[in-house]
């Protein structure tokens, strides 16, 4: 027998056998989301950046023409100028108002749905559907259904048990206002705060009800810490959207009886007074302090999002 001798396999070269680089697969993976960064860039922060621009100029629409370059003079205006100053103020008002009361009707109806009890589903998506409602709309329900002097809800009410006619929108603008941004964020603050309820844990609830505490010492000492988080992400997501709030002052009172907040203050320089640079210096405003407090959101977040990564 002849003995049979195998050749060795031919080395594979080093280059074909090379792995593709971190560097490679991580662009490789990011490819298909360029488009729609490119979109966002082109449709958000282009406009933001020309924006930008335009605020360091004395730029009426009336007089292209006499447009010229005044540096930071708009910025000192908004600041300086008591109209502007008192919207500042009235936007302050307003938001700490609606969230303040948003969260603690929020967390009410969330201690409530919490419970079993019979047709919880149906409430539960009938508490719901206030946030679904276009803001445009729910402003003019609130306007013409409920605060109308002449055949408003409320008034009929009043009517009917012998009360006052008052005009709710002439008497309490801002109030009137508020209320209607408070009927329509305390759902969603009640879904924030509902989440955070049932991630509690219920082995500690149960051992402290057999350690004899009541209803109140375990709201006090075990859920009201448990939702600070929540209770915090939910102020922010409401202050985020309050502080740019347009659509409820504009139909219900069209900025008018010390209601313009600073977004309607835009408004108004923009389409009315069309001093360009003037609404662009209010607006950068605007977008500055809705940046400062999603930055603080966004870190509540990514704080609950670690508490639930260690407590799994």
């Amino acid at each position: 027998m002849t003995a049979t001798t195998t050749a060795p396999l031919a080395a594979t070269p080093a280059h074909m056998t090379k792995q593709p680089s971190a560097r490679l697969r991580a662009w490789a993976t990011r490819a298909p989301l360029l488009p729609a960064l490119v979109f966002m860039i082109a449709v958000t922060q282009l406009p933001f950046v020309a924006t930008l621009v335009i605020s360091f100029f004395d730029w009426n629409a009336l007089y292209p023409k006499a447009r010229h370059f005044t540096g930071l003079d708009n910025y000192h205006q908004v600041l300086t100028d008591a109209a502007l100053r008192h919207s500042v103020w009235t936007t302050v008002l307003l938001t700490v108002a609606v969230v303040l009361a948003s969260l603690v009707l929020g967390l009410a109806l969330a201690l409530l749905l919490d419970r079993r009890f019979r047709g919880r589903g149906i409430v539960r998506t009938l508490l719901i559907a206030p946030f679904l409602v276009v803001p445009v709309a729910a402003a003019l329900l609130w306007k013409h259904v409920l605060y109308n002097p002449e055949y408003g809800l409320l008034n009929g009410l009043l009517h009917y048990v012998g009360g006052p006619q008052p005009d709710w929108i002439s008497n309490t603008p801002l109030l009137a206002v508020e209320a209607s941004l408070v009927w329509q964020w305390t759902p969603f603050m009640m879904l924030i705060l509902l989440a955070g309820l049932q991630s509690r844990d219920q082995q500690q609830i149960e051992a402290a009800r057999v350690d004899g505490a009541n209803d109140w010492q375990i709201f006090r000492h075990l859920t009201l810490p448990h939702l600070r988080r929540y209770l915090e992400l939910g102020a922010l997501l409401g202050s985020i959207y309050i502080v740019q709030n347009f659509d409820a002052v504009f139909t219900i009172t069209s900025g008018g009886l010390g209601t313009a907040n600073l977004p309607y203050t835009v408004y108004q320089s923009f389409y009315q007074a069309h001093d360009n640079g003037l609404a662009s210096a209010a607006g950068v405003l605007v977008v500055i302090g809705s940046i400062i407090i999603a930055t603080f959101a966004l870190r509540v977040v990514s704080s609950l999002f670690r508490e639930e990564v260690s407590r799994a």
